[in-house]
C-alpha cells in the first residue's frame, strides 16, 4: 500500500537531523551552564542554564505551529475495521489502556493492519471483542494514527450493524517510520558539543580557580567506593553502582541520596536524574532563591512501579533503556519517567506523592 505524505523522507531526513542536533546541543549547553555557574558562582550563566531550555522549547512550539495547522487542516478518512485482538491492562482509573490489533478496511484503498493503543471505558469494553466490527478514523498522510470513533454517526452505526468484515492475509502493516541510528548519533554529538562549548568557554573559571582559602581536603571531592562509586562537589553529586546492581533495588535509591546530602536536609536540588546504575543530582546554589526541592522527600518507594507502568501499560516491551527525572524548574514539581524499547519511547508524569497525572504511550 502507497501513502502519499506530501513530502519524502529524504526531503524531510536533514531539516530532522539539524533539529536533533540543535536539540541536542541546547541540553547540553543548558546543562553544563546550571553545572558550571553554580561551581564558579556565576549567576548569569546559572540563570542562562535555566532560561535557555525554556526559550527554546517556546521558539520549538512557535516554529512547529505551521506543520500542526497543516495537519490539523488535513480531513481525516473514516472507515471500518475489524478487531483481530486485543488486550486490556490494568489502569488507575474508570479510562484504561487497551491495545487493539485492528484489520482497517477503506472504502477507496486495500485493506492493511495496524495496532493501537487507546483507553477505552470499563462500561464499554464489553462492546469490543475480537472479530468484531468498529468505525475508526485516520489521518490520510499517517494511517499509522488510527483511533476508534466511540459515538459514531447513525449512517456508520447502520454500517457497522451490517458488515461481515473479514481478516485480510498478506496485508500492509502500518507503523510510524522508524528513527535511523544516525538520529540518536546526531543528538549525542549535539550535547556533548554544547556541554564542551560552556566548559571551554569558562575553562579559566573552572580550572584556575583560586583555592588558598580552602585547605586541600575541603576542596577536593569527596569520593567512595564499595558497590558503588561517590562523587559529591557543593554544585552537583553523583552515584554509580556496580554490576549486578540497580537503583530499583528496594532502599538503593535512598542510601544513594543520603550519601550526597550526609543525611540532612539542608541540600537543595534543582534535578534529580536517576537511570538503572546512575544517579545524578544538581544542587542549588547556596545564597540563591532558586526553585528547589529536598531530594529526600521524594516518594522513591513509588519508582519501581512508575517505571513499571510506563513499561507494561504504555506499551513498550522488554525495555533497553529507563529514566526518571524530577525537577521544579517550571514551578510545579514533576516527576518524568521515560522508557524506550523496541516498541517506541513512552513517558508518564507524576507529582510530588507519585501519583500518575500524564501518560505517553508508546510511538
Amino acid at each position: 500500500m502507497t501513502i502519499d505524505t506530501g513530502v519524502t523522507p529524504a526531503r524531510r531526513a536533514p531539516v530532522a537531523l539539524a533539529r536533533r542536533f540543535l536539540t541536542g546541543g541546547v541540553v547540553g549547553a543548558s546543562l553544563a551552564s546550571v553545572v558550571v555557574g553554580g561551581i564558579v558562582e556565576n549567576g548569569p550563566l546559572f540563570a542562562t542554564g535555566l532560561v535557555l531550555p525554556v526559550v527554546y522549547g517556546l521558539l520549538f512550539f512557535l516554529a512547529g505551529v505551521p506543520r500542526r495547522a497543516q495537519q490539523a487542516a488535513v480531513v481525516p478518512r473514516t472507515a471500518l475495521a475489524m478487531i483481530e485482538r486485543l488486550e486490556a491492562v490494568e489502569g488507575e482509573s474508570s479510562d484504561i489502556p487497551v491495545r487493539f490489533g485492528l484489520t482497517v478496511t477503506p472504502d477507496d484503498g486495500p485493506a492493511f493492519g495496524v495496532e493501537i493503543a487507546q483507553d477505552i471505558n470499563l462500561v464499554d469494553l464489553p462492546d469490543y471483542r475480537p472479530r468484531g466490527v468498529v468505525v475508526v478514523q485516520y489521518p490520510p498522510d499517517r494511517p499509522w494514527l488510527v483511533r476508534i470513533v466511540k459515538r459514531p454517526t447513525p449512517e456508520w452505526e447502520n454500517r457497522v450493524a451490517s458488515a461481515c468484515l473479514d481478516s485480510v492475509p498478506g496485508a500492509a502493516r502500518m507503523a510510524a517510520p522508524p528513527e535511523v541510528c544516525a538520529f540518536g548519533f546526531v543528538g549525542l554529538l549535539g550535547l556533548l558539543l554544547g556541554a564542551a562549548a560552556v566548559v571551554l568557554l569558562f575553562r579559566v573559571d573552572l580550572f584556575d580557580r583560586d583555592t588558598g582559602a580552602k585547605s586541600p581536603s575541603a576542596a577536593r571531592p569527596s569520593v567512595s567506593s564499595t558497590s558503588s562509586t561517590t562523587v559529591v562537589s557543593s554544585a552537583s553529586g553523583m552515584v554509580a553502582l556496580g554490576l549486578g546492581h540497580s537503583f530499583l533495588d528496594k532502599g538503593e535509591l535512598e542510601r544513594a541520596i543520603d550519601s550526597l546530602t550526609k543525611g540532612g536536609d539542608t541540600h537543595q536540588a534543582l534535578t534529580i536524574v536517576v537511570q538503572e546504575r546512575l544517579l545524578s543530582v544538581v544542587f542549588s546554589p547556596v545564597g540563591t532563591e532558586s526553585p528547589g526541592f529536598a531530594p529526600r522527600a521524594l516518594p522513591y518507594d513509588r519508582f519501581p512501579a512508575l517505571v513499571e507502568k510506563a513499561t507494561n501499560i504504555l506499551g513498550v516491551h522488554s525495555p533497553k533503556t529507563w529514566q526518571i527525572t524530577a525537577d521544579r524548574l517550571t514551578g510545579a514539581f514533576v516527576i518524568r519517567v521515560v522508557v524506550t524499547g523496541p516498541g517506541g519511547t513512552a513517558s508518564l508524569e507524576a507529582d510530588g506523592q507519585g501519583r500518575v497525572v500524564r501518560r505517553t504511550p508508546a510511538k
